[in-house]
C-alpha cells in the first residue's frame, strides 16, 4: 500500500512540476524543491538532446563529411556562445536572487537588459557567420571537399545564430524566476519543430528541395526562431512571474552593468572551456573524417545524458539564487549537496550503459567500421568519468548560481588549459596514442574539475558575494 501511495504522490507532484504551479523553493522540503525544479529541467534538457541525436541521425545519412561538418562548426560557435552563456549565468543569479528577495520588478528589469545585450551580441555574430563561413571553417583544418559541402550550413547556423542565443538567454530567465516548466515547454517547441522540419528540408519534401546538411541549419533556425517569439509573448502578456511592457524596452545602465559584472566570470569561464573544445577538436581533425565524425556522433550521444544532468544542475543554481536571496545560505548549500547525490547516481546508471553496449549505440548512427571504432571509444572512456561528471555539473552551477562565476572559470584554467590541452597533445601526437589520448584528455580533466570544486564549495566563500 505504502508503494502505490508514492507511486500515486510522484505522478502528483510530477504534473504539479511540469504544469508550473509550483513557484516557492525558499521554504518547506528541499527534497520536494529539487523535484518541483529538476523535473521540467531535465526533461527541458532531454528534449534538447533528444534533437541532438535525431539531427545526426538525418545528418548521417547525407555523408561522412556532413557529420564532420557539424562537428566543426558547432566548436567554432561554442567559442560565441560563451558570451550568451555567460549572461545567461548572470540571468539566472539576477533574477533567482531578486525573486529570493521579493523583488519581482528588479528581476524584470534585469531580464530586460539581458535581452538586449544578447540582441547586440548576436547581431556581430550573424555579419561574421554569413560572409565568411568557408573561411572558418578552412581555420577549424577542414578539407576542401567538406567546405565545399558544408559551409552552407555554417553560414545559415551561424548566420541565424539570433534565435539560438535568446532562446538560452530568456529560458535562463525563466529558469531564474523558478518557472522551469516555460522553459521546457518552450524547448519543446523549438525541438519538435526541429525534429519534424529536419527531414524536410534535408531531403527534400514537395516544392521544398533537398539541401543537405545545410537544411539541418535551415531547420533549427526556423524551430528555434518560432519559439523565441512564443518566449516574448510569455514576457509581455503575463504568464510567467517576470513580466515585461513596452516602456521596459530602455537600456538602464546601472543594472546592466550589474549584469556585465557578474557575466564576466562566466564568460571567461565557457571561454576558457569552449576554446579547450576547439583545439580538442582541431587536434581530432589530424586524425581524418571517419575519426572525427565517430567522435561527433559519440559526442552527440553523450549530449543524450549529459543534457538531463545539466538540467538538474540548473536546478541547483536556482535554488542557491533564490534561498540566498532570502537569506537561508545553509538550505541552499543542502540543496546543493542533495542535487549532486541525485545526479551521480543517475550518471552512474548510464555509464554502466554506455560501457557495455558503445558499439551497438554508435552503429545506429553510421556503420562506417572507423567511425563505429573510435565513437566507441570515446564513449566508453568518457563514460568511465560519468559518477565525477555528475558532481561537478551541480557544484559548477551552485557558484555561478550564487554570482561567483570567478571560482569555476580558475578552475576551468587549472584544469582545462593547463592540464587538459597540453595532456592530449603530448598523448594524441607527440607520444603517438592517436584520437585515445584526447578521450583520455576529457575524461581526466572533468574528473579533476569535481575534486577541486567540491574541495572549493565547502569554503562556503560564495555564500557572501553579492550580486
Amino acid at each position: 500500500m505504502q508503494q502505490k501511495i508514492s507511486l500515486k504522490q510522484f505522478f502528483k507532484y510530477f504534473k504539479i512540476a511540469v504544469s508550473g504551479k509550483e513557484q516557492e523553493f525558499t521554504s518547506g522540503s528541499i527534497r520536494r524543491a529539487v523535484f518541483m525544479l529538476s523535473i521540467p529541467m531535465i526533461l527541458e534538457m532531454l528534449m534538447e538532446s533528444i534533437f541532438a541525436l535525431v539531427d545526426i541521425m538525418y545528418v548521417s545519412q547525407v555523408s561522412v563529411n556532413a557529420v564532420a561538418t557539424i562537428g566543426l562548426t558547432e566548436s567554432v560557435i561554442t567559442l560565441v556562445y560563451a558570451i550568451a552563456i555567460g549572461l545567461s549565468m548572470a540571468a539566472t543569479a539576477v533574477v533567482a536572487r531578486r525573486v529570493g528577495e521579493k523583488d519581482i520588478k528588479g528581476a524584470s528589469k534585469a531580464a530586460v537588459q539581458v535581452i538586449i545585450l544578447g540582441t547586440i551580441v548576436a547581431s556581430f555574430v550573424s555579419v561574421a557567420g554569413i560572409i565568411y563561413p568557408k573561411e572558418l571553417l578552412s581555420l577549424m583544418g577542414a578539407e576542401p571537399d567538406l567546405i565545399a559541402e558544408g559551409y552552407g550550413y555554417t553560414q545559415v547556423l551561424i548566420g541565424g545564430n539570433i534565435t539560438i542565443i535568446l532562446l538560452f538567454l530568456i529560458n535562463a530567465i525563466f529558469r531564474g524566476a523558478g518557472n522551469a516548466s516555460v522553459a521546457m515547454w518552450t524547448l519543446v517547441l523549438s525541438n519538435g519543430l526541429n525534429i519534424i522540419l529536419d527531414p524536410i528540408f534535408i531531403f527534400g519534401f514537395g516544392p521544398i528541395p533537398a539541401y543537405g546538411v545545410e537544411g539541418a541549419a535551415i531547420a533549427t533556425t526556423i524551430g528555434r526562431g518560432t519559439a523565441v517569439i512564443f518566449q516574448l509573448g510569455i514576457l509581455f502578456f503575463g504568464y510567467s512571474k517576470i513580466k515585461i511592457r513596452i516602456k521596459d524596452l530602455v537600456l538602464q545602465f546601472e543594472v546592466m552593468l550589474n549584469l556585465i559584472k557578474v557575466s564576466l566570470g562566466g564568460i571567461g569561464q565557457f571561454l576558457i572551456g569552449t576554446s579547450s573544445w576547439v583545439f580538442l577538436m582541431r587536434i581530432m581533425s589530424e586524425f581524418g573524417s571517419e575519426v572525427l565524425a565517430g567522435y561527433t556522433i559519440a559526442i552527440r550521444v553523450m549530449m543524450f545524458t549529459l543534457m538531463p544532468a545539466w538540467g538538474m544542475s540548473n536546478a541547483a543554481a536556482t535554488l542557491v539564487g533564490q534561498n540566498l536571496g532570502a537569506q537561508k545560505p545553509d538550505r541552499a548549500e543542502q540543496s546543493v549537496w542533495k542535487t549532486g547525490k541525485y545526479n551521480a547516481w543517475f550518471m552512474g546508471l548510464v555509464s554502466i550503459g554506455y560501457l557495455i553496449f558503445a558499439p551497438q549505440i554508435i552503429s545506429m548512427f553510421n556503420t562506417t567500421p572507423d567511425v563505429v571504432e573510435y565513437g566507441s571509444l570515446c564513449l566508453r572512456v568518457m563514460a568511465a568519468g560519468y559518477i565525477f561528471y555528475g558532481y561537478g555539473m551541480v557544484i559548477i552551477n551552485a557558484f555561478n548560481g550564487a554570482g561567483d562565476t570567478k571560482t569555476p572559470t580558475y578552475i576551468n584554467f587549472v584544469c582545462f588549459w593547463l592540464f587538459q590541452l597540453p595532456f592530449a597533445y603530448l598523448m594524441a601526437v607527440y607520444l603517438d596514442f592517436g584520437p585515445m589520448g584526447v578521450f583520455l584528455a576529457i575524461t581526466i580533466a572533468e574528473v579533476l574539475i569535481a575534486v577541486v570544486g567540491m574541495i572549493w564549495f565547502k569554503k562556503g566563500a560564495w555564500k557572501m558575494v553579492k550580486v
